[in-house]
């Protein structure tokens, strides 16, 4: 897309290849080699400061990608990628850019995990999830900035992503806040629900005819990744919540903390 030239590391994807290739290098060998015999950081504040800032953010891209079409002529069906350079175009084009950087700030989530000595939150799905978004959305925003069948998925993770960067930022104010995250496991749900309805959308290519749609592999990738995650979450909600290995604190053993 020529309207991407001279964009932050939008030239090639070797800057995001070796950006997520220390990514999992360090949380999954030099960060916990380096805290091993250290004492885990209090990070409460910036935890604090940093998730109410994602779920600024994330507010923010989801007006911009409701009135660059999701709520402004979006038809939910065979929507293709508007290479113009019309105002509405252009303003996809920045907060799909801008979507794709910001997983580059989530990937600080899995940093403070290793900096506070929550190895055991450094899962396969976390990492992978994180590892993954941001390495094909480079190809996403390069190539097909701007679609409603390449968008979707970004719209509603901007929606899941307030509702759960709004909990971890309630966490990290600390013990007396607590009693108000009595939804926690609810949060798998909406991850579930999220996955579910981008497969649907998705998988609505291989149904509607004459969709013309400028790069159909684009579209197997995201119904991939939908199907993929879905099974995933699905398994870590039935570890964590039917056989009972993760349930919320609060509930745990049948006792709210807050009574």
């Amino acid at each position: 897309d020529p309207r991407l030239e001279g964009w932050p590391l939008m030239s090639s994807p070797f800057p995001t290849t070796i950006i997520v290739g220390a990514y999992i290098y360090f949380v999954t060998s030099l960060g916990p080699k380096l805290m091993e015999n250290k004492k885990p950081f209090e990070l409460r504040q910036i935890m604090a400061f940093y998730n109410f800032s994602v779920v600024t953010l994330s507010v923010y891209m989801t007006y911009e990608f409701l009135m660059s079409g999701w709520a402004t002529g979006y038809s939910f069906r065979c929507d293709m990628v508007d290479y113009s350079r019309s105002p509405t175009a252009l303003r996809m084009v920045r907060v799909c850019w801008l979507y794709y950087f910001s997983k580059f700030i989530e990937l600080l989530d899995t940093v403070f995990f290793i900096l506070r000595k929550k190895n055991s939150q450094v899962t396969f799905l976390h990492v992978f999830h994180h590892s993954i978004m941001p390495w094909t959305w480079w190809f996403g925003v390069k190539f097909a900035a701007g679609s409603g069948l390449g968008t979707f998925h970004a719209l509603l993770n901007c929606i899941v992503h307030v509702i759960m960067y709004t909990y971890y930022g309630i966490c990290s104010l600390g013990p007396a806040y607590h009693k108000y995250l009595w939804w926690k496991k609810y949060m798998t749900t909406i991850q579930l629900v999220q996955f579910i309805m981008v497969t649907g959308h998705i998988g609505q290519i291989y149904v509607m005819e004459d969709c013309q749609y400028q790069y159909p592999i684009f579209m197997f990738i995201i119904w991939l990744y939908g199907s993929m995650f879905l099974v995933l979450f699905l398994h870590f909600w039935y570890h964590a919540y039917t056989k009972g290995q993760r349930l919320p604190k609060m509930t745990r053993n049948g006792i709210r903390k807050h009574q």
